[in-house]
């Protein structure tokens, strides 16, 4: 995960390159913990969600104090689940591991506890789109982890999965307010980051 992710003005997310962006999903709870500079660090926020090829990014409606925006890469999510409990709203829940800057130490990071709500209308299309993704991304990561005999652990070699059928055989769900994107937002500045750790200013 990194905090604060680089956003544009309209709250959509600084591409990485080659990241296709799948969709965005308003009106969405989102709770993470161990977020430094909160109290307790916990945090609880409506927002909006936006799913690419790389990664999940939740975009907070208003800041929570210093929590703005929280990106999650998909190759770094483990534990994920889909709940239903009876009387309160849908949610995905999982963990997402951190992404840790070269030549610093893995202890000093903390694996995030994360959970979706979807508290304002149903979820039948943003829940398989992202479930397939991740499951794709990680056939994608394995199959050429085996092929080099070293694991991959860079989050933007999500981005080679390919995401066009996937769309193509998408089920809308009438009841989910999920906007998928069929083509690119664009935006006036053409910037796209290139890594994790790289200012976006920096990156072309």
């Amino acid at each position: 995960m990194a905090l604060n992710p680089q956003v544009y003005a309209n709250g959509m997310p600084v591409p990485f390159v080659c990241e296709i962006f799948v969709l965005a999903r308003d009106g969405v709870e989102f709770e993470v913990d161990k977020i430094p500079g909160v109290r307790c660090g916990n945090v609880k926020a409506k927002g909006t969600i936006y799913l690419s090829n790389i990664r999940l990014v939740f975009v907070a409606k208003k800041p929570f104090g210093n929590f703005v925006a929280f990106d999650m890469p998909q190759l770094h999510i483990h534990d994920e689940k889909f709940n239903q409990p009876i009387f309160h709203c849908n949610n995905i829940s999982g963990k997402v591991n951190p992404v840790i800057p070269d030549e610093q130490q893995r202890a000093l990071y903390s694996t995030h506890s994360f959970k979706i709500l979807f508290k304002e209308g149903g979820c039948g299309t943003f829940v398989p789109l992202f479930f397939n993704l991740l499951q794709s991304v990680r056939q994608y990561n394995q199959h050429y982890a085996n092929a080099e005999a070293a694991p991959r652990v860079d989050p933007l070699q999500a981005a080679q999965t390919p995401v066009d059928e996937m769309m193509r055989c998408a089920y809308v769900d009438p009841n989910d307010p999920t906007k998928i994107f069929l083509q690119q937002p664009t935006h006036e500045s053409q910037l796209r980051r290139r890594t994790y750790h790289q200012p976006a200013e920096n990156a072309y």
